[in-house]
């Protein structure tokens, strides 16, 4: 059907069209081909480039027979040349301009040549292979426990997801290149549900950051106490944004879970060992704290800079308790 309508077209608009598509084509893929040295693309250009050399050639030829000096006309007489001349000065006056048309048609379709070839630099694409970012689900509809109604300004799982999940997250745990794989949120309770604790949780290639609140009435201070007791190792104390904070190491747990075979999965076993911030939710310290822990299948946490850099940027988006 194209080739139909193509060979319907004026010779001095098919042509030049013709030319001006199979060059356009043929260079284009010629290049692609030496780029990702795929012979069977470079032998399809030098087709076009063929294609195009001929059309060239018709061109070229009827040009040269346009401009050769026509054959002399045979003598008429009097009477008939009179009427003639007018009809004939007609005539050559309505005989459309074939360089007019030709300017024409390579215009038009040099414009889109040229949309075809810079088409891919110019506009994005979807299909670059490049990981998108992931998103917090919205749970709008989602009811919340009766802990979140009875706690002041507790903020929930979603929320806690938007404020992990920022743009810079990756950049503040020193891994500016990559992109999240994975977020969630919950909003978790403690204590038979008396106790509200959101969560959430943003995972990279590298490193897992995991944000809790825990709405109880346990401080820093006691917390330190009870740290005394426990397994945490490099414990500090300092201060997060005027307000008392902890950093401690521990190794996290390991649960694998069997859903096949009629067993119900293997022992609890240590997992990676993962650094954690615990930030007093006001600087008081009257009871409840926010917990940024990092970890990594292989055991390995950024320096404590990243975390202090992600309670800085995140803590200030927690609403604080109020009594």
């Amino acid at each position: 059907m194209l080739g139909f309508l193509v060979r319907l077209l004026p010779f001095w608009v098919r042509e030049p069209l013709l030319i001006l598509v199979g060059s356009v084509f043929g260079v284009r893929i010629m290049y692609l081909a030496h780029r990702d040295g795929e012979w069977v693309a470079a032998a399809i250009g030098l087709v076009f480039l063929v294609f195009t050399a001929v059309r060239v050639h018709t061109v070229a030829r009827a040009l040269r027979a346009r401009r050769a000096p026509a054959p002399a006309a045979a003598p008429v007489v009097a009477p008939v040349v009179a009427p003639v001349a007018p009809v004939a000065t007609a005539a050559a006056e309505k005989e459309p301009n074939a360089w007019g048309q030709a300017f024409a048609a390579v215009a038009v379709f040099a414009a889109l040549g040229a949309a075809l070839w810079l088409g891919p630099h110019l506009v994005p694409s979807d299909d670059d292979g490049a990981p998108q970012a992931v998103s917090c689900a919205g749970g709008e509809d989602e009811e919340l426990p009766g802990a979140y109604r009875k706690t002041p300004r507790a903020v929930t799982g979603e929320e806690l997801c938007d404020a992990l999940n920022r743009p810079d997250l990756a950049q503040l745990l020193g891994t500016p290149a990559e992109t999240a794989t994975a977020v969630s949120g919950t909003s978790n309770t403690l204590a038979d549900g008396k106790v509200a604790q959101p969560e959430a949780e943003v995972q990279f290639d590298t490193y897992t950051v995991n944000v809790s609140v825990m709405y109880n009435k346990l401080s820093i201070a006691q917390y330190v106490e009870l740290m005394e007791y426990g397994e945490e190792t490099d414990v500090k104390t300092l201060s997060v944004l005027g307000r008392p904070a902890v950093l401690a190491s521990d190794h996290l747990m390991k649960i694998e879970i069997n859903f096949g075979g009629g067993a119900s999965g293997g022992p609890v076993e240590q997992g990676p060992l993962a650094r954690t911030l615990s930030v007093a939710l006001d600087a008081k310290d009257r009871g409840g704290y926010c917990d940024i822990t990092v970890w990594s299948t292989s055991g390995a946490f950024p320096e404590d800079g990243a975390l202090l850099d992600i309670a800085e940027k995140v803590l200030p988006t927690i609403p604080d308790r109020t009594v």
